[in-house]
């Protein structure tokens, strides 16, 4: 049984089921529309009256009525005019501008019993309502119809749905331990980023103290990591002519997305990739055969025009900073180089304490740019990649980039959720619309192939993750701070600074809180604020020259020389724990 295909039908059933109880309560709203969507479901309504948690109770109560009548669900179909009176004696004017947009002579209608219920709908469907075991609605928000802010805002309700209770308990166990790992709270409990919606603008981070020294931890590691494997560091601005845009072909496909204006009366816009900065620095100089591949890397922000209503913490953006990289390669190279960068996810997956990971193959979409013979190669060489990996991977039909199939990696974090990290993009359209050459064997100038590549992804999104799977309890090596130092009287400063610079010395992150307050809560805020070491100092300490450790988690080291303390430490970080 294909279980992911029979949940939707189940979901998509879920929304019908809520709409009914909806317009049974409420028999003036209207209805628009109701997909499954990963984990559950939504139906969008048009009613005066704003939902409140009261009635989303009325409306579960309501469910389970037509759940337990186990009505069943038929498809029909129906004449477009027909179909057109049909909603519009009923006033669902929304179905009828759905309606409108069908070029069918038909359309598709699901009936729910005896007609309690009939909607605009190409299924599929379970086949009765009594299928569904368990369902919750979880929350209610504002949806612009169609997505276009110049369109009626309706409200949206968003519900989830199993078919066992079992399952559905499970899954509200994970969002009530999802909320408690909510990244925008720990960020506000570790100090680490502020987003000033009101002074700056939404979507934008700055980063404090910690969170910048969280960051930079992670920009050492890819910079390192990189230069290991044969990248080549590069940096290109942050703004670019408009004409360059038109060449890539974002302008076409992605100018939504992006922020324009004028210099000297020429179009500019700020660049929301970095894949035309570094071609332009391939295309700087004559290209042999033995150069190739050429791998450029860069730390790169970039902005992106998001819509207001879809900005969630680091998760969504509007400026964030790309781990970019693109390689300039032979056709017959492509296979090698995309197995090596495949190994490369793994591994910087691994050290970051990911262990699984899901992997899809995503195909040429509706509105695409090349030709399909070169879209068909570079498939065929992500595949080859993947096939001689021995990895498992899912075909995530017309998915693509405008200009190529593309490979995503999907981590799953300590609670079972997937989030988007990596990804490789096979590319034969941009060095051809770029008019890039390499003098090959004989001497002839040929195009050669670009693959984009992202280990993390976005730095943001990734910082965002790393927080949730953690829950802020950061392994050592990434801790903003590793080590607070707690002197119990103002007598044993002195020793205590000796300490931190010992420990600055070997490069230890540490702080020490001599504040003029009980020693419990200097221990306890180092605990909140998720310090992995605690090292109190006494009379004890300060006369034997030790230190006595403890860790965020309460576990009591004891007494120990400060070397043995710094050994314990050093290995911690190197094995990356």
């Amino acid at each position: 049984m294909d279980y992911t295909r029979d949940i939707d039908k189940l979901r998509h059933t879920c929304a019908h089921v809520m709409a009914q109880a909806v317009q049974e309560l409420w028999p003036e709203t209207k209805v628009t529309i109701g997909p499954a969507i990963d984990n559950g479901f939504y139906y969008d309504f048009d009613k005066k009256e704003s939902f409140s948690d009261e009635d989303l109770r009325k409306i579960e109560k309501t469910m389970n009525r037509i759940v337990n009548r186990n009505l069943p669900l038929t498809q029909s179909s129906m004449p477009r005019e027909e179909a057109k009176k049909f909603f519009a004696s009923k006033n669902e004017t929304y179905k009828v501008e759905l309606i409108d947009g069908i070029k069918d002579p038909e359309v598709s209608i699901f009936k729910t019993g005896n007609g309690e219920f009939v909607d605009l709908c190409k299924g599929p469907h379970v086949a009765s309502t009594g299928l569904i075991k368990g369902f919750k609605l979880l929350s209610v928000a504002g949806a612009y119809w169609r997505g276009d802010e110049t369109k009626p805002m309706l409200q949206r309700i968003y519900g989830t749905a199993f078919f066992t209770q079992k399952e559905l308990d499970e899954y509200l166990k994970m969002l009530d331990e999802a909320a408690k790992r909510d990244h925008r709270k720990i960020a506000t409990q570790l100090d680490l980023f502020h987003i000033y919606h009101d002074t700056a603008g939404a979507g934008l981070i700055f980063y404090h103290p910690n969170g910048a020294m969280l960051r930079m931890i992670i920009e050492d590691y890819a910079r390192t990591q990189h230069l290991k494997r044969g990248y080549q560091l590069v940096s290109t601005p942050n703004i670019l002519k408009g004409k360059l845009w038109d060449i890539s072909g974002h302008a076409e496909n992605y100018r939504e997305n992006m922020y324009y204006f004028k210099v000297d009366d020429e179009d500019y816009a700020v660049k929301p990739m970095n894949c035309p900065g570094h071609i332009l620095i391939f295309k700087s100089q004559t290209r042999s055969y033995r150069d190739l591949p050429v791998r450029y890397f860069e730390l790169g922000t970039v902005y992106r025009q998001e819509k207001a209503g879809v900005l969630h913490g680091l998760l969504r953006v509007r400026g964030f900073t790309q781990d970019d990289a693109h390689i300039f390669l032979r056709p017959e190279q492509i296979k090698q180089e995309v197995m090596d960068v495949i190994d490369f996810i793994f591994q910087t997956m691994t050290d970051f304490g990911f262990k699984d990971l899901h992997i899809e193959l995503s195909t040429r979409p509706e509105k695409f740019m090349g030709t399909v013979a070169n879209w068909d190669k570079a498939t065929s060489s992500l595949r080859d990649a993947l096939e001689a990996k021995n990895l498992k991977y899912d075909i995530n039909e017309g998915d693509g980039a405008f200009y190529g199939p593309k490979i995503d990696f999907k981590l799953k974090d300590a609670i079972g959720r997937q989030w988007q990290c990596g990804t490789i993009q096979c590319d034969f359209l941009l060095p051809e619309r770029f008019e890039l050459q390499f003098v090959d064997e004989s001497g002839q100038h040929v195009t050669p192939v670009m693959l984009h590549r992202a280990i993390f992804g976005s730095l943001e999104r990734f910082i965002g993750t790393l927080i949730e799977h953690y829950a802020g309890n950061f392994p050592l090596w990434l801790a903003p701070n590793q080590v607070a130092i707690i002197p119990i009287k103002e007598e044993h400063n002195a020793f205590a600074a000796q300490v931190k610079a010992a420990l600055q010395q070997v490069d230890i992150r540490v702080i020490v809180d001599d504040r003029n307050e009980s020693l419990s809560k200097r221990i306890r805020e180092a605990s909140v604020k998720k310090i992995p070491y605690q090292i109190i100092i006494g009379d004890k300490e300060v006369q034997a020259s030790q230190v006595s450790a403890r860790l965020q988690n309460g576990s009591d080291l004891g007494a120990m020389s400060l070397e043995a303390l710094i050994s314990r430490l050093k290995q911690q970080i190197v094995d990356k724990q």
